[in-house]
């Protein structure tokens, strides 16, 4: 080992020395400036106003269709922007409320689902804060849960005006084409009679007579099949609207009927129970001691050295 290096260790061991002998000399100082600022901070932790935090887990409201799927009310990201924005961004310079909406999120890997968490001088006071936000979501889901029954009320009143319609109007006005066309079809059907009686008299006697007779015949006869098969057209007609339209009217009517039953609406609610917590989330009280202990620990040292340092520099001056 050479002496230059010999010389560097010396001074080092003396450096070292120095640090630790200054610090040993204001040891007293080091202990009252680190005492005072614990002090202080636990006098604040004491004196903070102790905020507590309440969570829900908010599910978004449905209703049911016809094939036993559910709609979904809102879109859950989307809600959750807006919520944020009302309930968080456009309070922040609201000073004076009983609580206040720390956050509003969409739990991992649930698509109709809301966390809402709120922060007050009680649990009470931030429950009522949890209940602020339900009861603005309840009011505008209430409202498309309205509009959804609304309509299909409509369809209900239209289904029975169509079952009205086919009943009231519709047969009775086949029934009574049904009733004229039999009428038609029996002055027709005695024609007949009387021509096939006319032409046995005539037909010896008169062949021209007898040849004009069966060509009315034969239009009489043409004329009694068309309007059979009119009568039968209009007959199944009337089979049809009172055995499988107003069925598949019926149908759909019951089928409306039992979508209005309350429970195929569900506005949004809370799932399960509001978690509250019966210590405060703020001020933490330890950790704040702890944090201030170790600044006015490393703050005292600090202030020894820079004292020393002056002293130094006004001494070599």
């Amino acid at each position: 080992m050479n002496g230059s290096t010999k010389d560097y260790i010396q001074e080092d061991e003396i450096d070292l020395k120095e640090l630790f002998k200054t610090l040993w000399n204001n040891k007293k100082f080091i202990m009252i400036f680190t005492s005072v600022v614990t002090l202080v901070s636990l006098l604040y932790a004491l004196a903070v106003t102790p905020m507590y935090e309440v969570r829900a887990l908010v599910e978004i409201g449905n209703y049911k269709l016809d094939n036993n799927n559910t709609v979904v009310l809102d879109n859950a990201p989307q809600l959750e922007k807006k919520l944020s924005t009302i309930f968080i961004d456009m309070s922040k310079h609201n000073t004076d409320k009983e609580y206040t909406i720390s956050a509003i999120t969409v739990p991992k890997g649930m698509t109709n689902f809301l966390e809402i968490k709120s922060e007050a001088k009680s649990n009470e006071d931030a429950i009522k804060g949890i209940t602020k936000v339900l009861s603005f979501v309840q009011e505008e889901h209430q409202k498309n849960l309205d509009d959804v029954k609304q309509k299909r009320e409509f369809e209900l009143r239209n289904i029975d005006l169509q079952i009205a319609d086919i009943k009231e109007k519709k047969v009775n006005l086949l029934d009574k084409k049904i009733d004229l066309q039999k009428q038609n079809l029996e002055d027709l059907q005695g024609q007949l009679k009387l021509v096939d009686s006319n032409l046995k008299n005539i037909q010896s006697l008169n062949p021209s007579l007898a040849a004009l007779k069966l060509i009315e015949k034969k239009d009489i006869s043409s004329s009694i099949m068309s309007i059979s098969s009119q009568l039968f057209d209009m007959e199944n007609q009337r089979d049809e609207l009172l055995t499988t339209t107003i069925y598949r009217l019926e149908e759909s009517k019951k089928n409306i009927e039992t979508l209005l039953l309350p429970h195929n609406y569900k506005n949004t609610q809370i799932v399960g129970d509001i978690i509250t917590n019966k210590s405060p989330i703020k001020p933490k009280k330890t950790l704040i001691v702890v944090v201030a202990f170790v600044t006015g620990f490393i703050m005292s040292i600090f202030l020894v050295f820079f004292i020393q340092f002056i002293r130094n520099f006004k001494e070599e001056k």
